[in-house]
């Protein structure tokens, strides 16, 4: 394989093995851009006296699990548009109940919660940990957040033996709030288990037991909700004591690294790709073009959001004003007082990037016969007359002519008309903003399993089209007569 494509899928598996939550996906993002120059904003502040055209790399984030980074041509004059590539950092997964603790058995379980359309019979005997955000108590009686990643295999999700079950060999159905319950351990070899085991007590009314309003909580702790081992375990890694944690959000993730792999290397065997990938490539995209910034006209974005795969209706999901609070107010400190917001709209151009379907070779007959992208030929526009994509003919020319100046290759996908159609970021910000739009993006096998198969080369392909994106949309939109 020539070395720059691997190169570039070897630092995006790393990214993908450090990022196994949004937060941890928009974090790596924030480290690329402030070693390439970026300077970060934030919401809270006042942005009146930001020198928009002396610094002309920044970055926001909202809620630490979406980022918006934006470059500022130097040529760019008042009205101008946007080039802007969006993707989302939130992957199908199992998220701990805000009540966990379970047993049964003997065994110490975790009550988990679903989310989004994840796969959920490919979770069954994998190494699973546990990686999320951690709010604690600091020593000035601040509340910060923490964020832990695990790098032990704690949990398991164990099928049942086929000598039990014949029926498995046909089909696998399960009640996914009953059957899909990890186990953390033993209650025998627990040793805080066996503390609280001798604590208990039969009778309700046992003056030891009741609480003084001191004692009050509105919620319960966190010790009390959760496996008093495995508040230890969050706690150590956090750097605190367990009492010191107020609460956390924390998802389970493959514990198993995201690899290269294949006879040639020709595949990336990964959790996350969708969407990981697009996140990854937008940074690259965007941090690459600032060699250009000179000559740009226009605004170069990428904005990364949370919780597509739930339906994007969040404050940090696409659906939200994040955008659009971001462009306003960019605008505006750029503005000589002049309101220019909806011309730089209508003079802009969404790269709604989100992983398509790569034809499978065991599942042919579930693509449409002339449509079916393959994996390693490169990004995929994604095209849906009912609007589930947004992409249109002025879109593919644009693109297509941005492609070929990078050299990459582009396929092209459609569903079958006996299929239904996912959808994607780039219809809502489409209709939300007013803004032009085309869907794309890198081809992949068992989209929303948690081992998901993508091409190595595909990566490079990528990164190189929204480089070329941000360097030549000026130029080219303009000779695209609507």
């Amino acid at each position: 394989m020539a070395s720059r494509p691997l190169e570039y899928a070897q630092e995006f598996v790393e990214y993908v093995n450090a990022s196994p939550t949004p937060y941890h996906a928009v974090k790596n993002v924030k480290e690329y851009l402030t070693k390439a120059g970026f300077v970060e904003l934030r919401e809270t502040d006042n942005w009146k006296d930001t020198q928009f055209k002396d610094e002309n790399k920044f970055f926001v984030t909202r809620n630490g699990s979406s980022l918006i980074a934006f470059t500022i041509g130097e040529k760019y004059e008042n009205g101008n548009g946007i080039a802007v590539v969006g993707a989302h950092t939130d992957s199908p997964c199992l998220r701990i109940k805000p009540i966990s603790k379970k047993t049964s058995e003997g065994f110490i379980q975790v009550g988990v919660e679903q989310y989004g359309g994840l796969i959920a019979h490919s979770w069954f005997d994998r190494d699973l940990s546990i990686a999320g955000r951690v709010y604690v108590t600091d020593a000035e009686g601040n509340y910060v957040p923490k964020l832990i990643k695990i790098d032990k295999p704690l949990l398991r999700i164990p099928t049942l033996a086929i000598h039990l079950d014949r029926n498995v060999r046909e089909s696998f159905e399960f009640n996914k709030e009953t059957k899909l319950v990890p186990i953390a351990g033993q209650i025998e070899l627990d040793a805080n288990e066996q503390k609280e085991s001798k604590k208990k007590t039969s009778c309700a009314d046992d003056p030891a037991l009741q609480l003084s309003p001191d004692q009050f909580e509105s919620v319960q702790s966190i010790i009390t909700r959760h496996n008093h081992s495995l508040v230890e375990l969050i706690a150590k890694e956090c750097g605190v004591e367990s009492k010191q944690i107020e609460d956390f959000e924390l998802v389970l993730f493959d514990h198993q690294k995201s690899i290269i792999g294949g006879l040639n290397d020709e595949f990336i065997f990964s959790p996350r790709l969708d969407n990981l990938t697009s996140c990854f490539c937008a940074a690259k995209g965007i941090i690459e073009s600032v060699k250009n910034i000179k000559s740009q006209s226009n605004i170069q974005l990428i904005s990364l959001f949370d919780h597509e795969e739930i339906g994007s209706v969040s404050a940090q999901g696409a659906d939200s004003t994040f955008l659009p609070d971001v462009i306003h107010r960019l605008v505006q400190g750029l503005s000589d007082g002049g309101d220019y917001f909806q011309q730089v709209m209508a003079n802009s151009f969404l790269l709604s990037s989100d992983m398509a379907h790569g034809v499978h070779p065991n599942y042919s007959e579930k693509y449409e016969a002339q449509n079916r992208p393959h994996v390693n030929k490169g990004p995929v526009i994604k095209i849906n007359a009912n609007q589930r994509y947004a992409t249109n003919s002025p879109g593919i020319v644009l693109i297509k002519k941005c492609a070929t100046l990078a050299k990459v290759p582009l396929q092209l996908f459609v569903v079958r008309n006996d299929s239904p159609c996912g959808s994607t970021i780039g219809p809502i910000l489409s209709a939300k903003l007013g803004i032009r739009t085309l869907d794309l993006g890198n081809p992949q096998l068992s989209m929303h399993s948690i081992r998901e198969t993508g091409g190595t080369y595909d990566v490079v392909k990528l990164c190189d089209l929204f480089e070329s994106f941000f360097n030549n949309y000026s130029e080219v939109s303009g000779k695209i007569h609507l």
